[in-house]
């Protein structure tokens, strides 16, 4: 078969195939975002915290996630998650086995592994904003809410941005990992088809260069997103 036609949209085709695993890629790459922005935000404001054990654990939680192998962690969520899960599911009566769907471990493990970094760029970000805008507010009497939504929220976007990006293209790539537990992402994709067809260079290559397609989308969207966030931040400031 040529390999034209094995990467093709076809019936003998991988070419639809493969573009439905780079779509389960970003679907996962997402959620794992998300997961570690709720992760992240925590672990910035217990950084940023006044109270020393806040601090400590905030501090542990990075150090643990970001020396920890991205695999093990992986394997740790596949494995124990499982068992947990069908031992809390014992407790209620239930029989048997309980796994966790792959998709749902992918999206924690890779969230937990990237909340370690949003927190450092959250807390960055913070650190970053004026603390003579943040004194004025009070000493005007504004509300904590109104400081948070008019003053600290945006500008912390506006630094934190570019970090996001970067930590978005570490997610992405980590999600290679969780082909381990049977996803079909696009690296799991490309290892059926390599050993279907065995056409190992072929369908790797193909995998390969769906990444950078990915990868390069995603720094125009970011950047893109970077030049509407500065471009809003410079009008409210002129405005005020």
């Amino acid at each position: 078969m040529a390999i034209l036609e094995m990467l093709g949209f076809g019936t003998e085709g991988w070419g639809g195939v493969l573009l439905l695993a780079a779509l389960m890629t970003i679907a996962l790459t997402l959620a794992a975002l998300v997961v570690g922005a709720a992760i992240g935000a925590g672990v910035a404001a217990a950084k940023l915290s006044r109270h020393r054990s806040a601090r400590v654990l905030g501090d542990l939680y990075t150090t643990v996630f970001r020396g920890v192998p991205e695999l093990l962690v992986i394997y740790l969520f596949y494995f124990g998650g499982s068992t947990l899960v069908t031992t809390v599911g014992q407790w209620f009566g239930a029989e048997g086995f309980i796994g966790v769907p792959p998709f749902v471990i992918g999206a924690l493990a890779v969230g937990m592994i990237s909340g370690a970094y949003q927190a450092e760029v959250y807390r960055a970000a913070v650190l970053a904003v004026s603390k003579g805008e943040l004194e004025a507010a009070r000493s005007i009497g504004m509300p904590r809410s109104m400081v948070l939504r008019r003053i600290l929220i945006p500008q912390v976007l506006r630094f934190a941005l570019p970090g996001i990006g970067n930590v978005w293209q570490l997610s992405l790539k980590d999600s290679a990992l969780i082909s381990v537990t049977g996803l079909a992402e696009l690296l799991r994709t490309s290892q059926i088809a390599a050993n279907s067809t065995h056409q190992y260079f072929v369908f790797f290559v193909a995998g390969g260069a769906l990444y950078l397609v990915m990868t390069g989308l995603s720094n125009r969207v970011f950047n893109r997103a970077e030049a509407i966030v500065g471009r809003s931040f410079r009008r409210n400031f002129a405005r005020n």
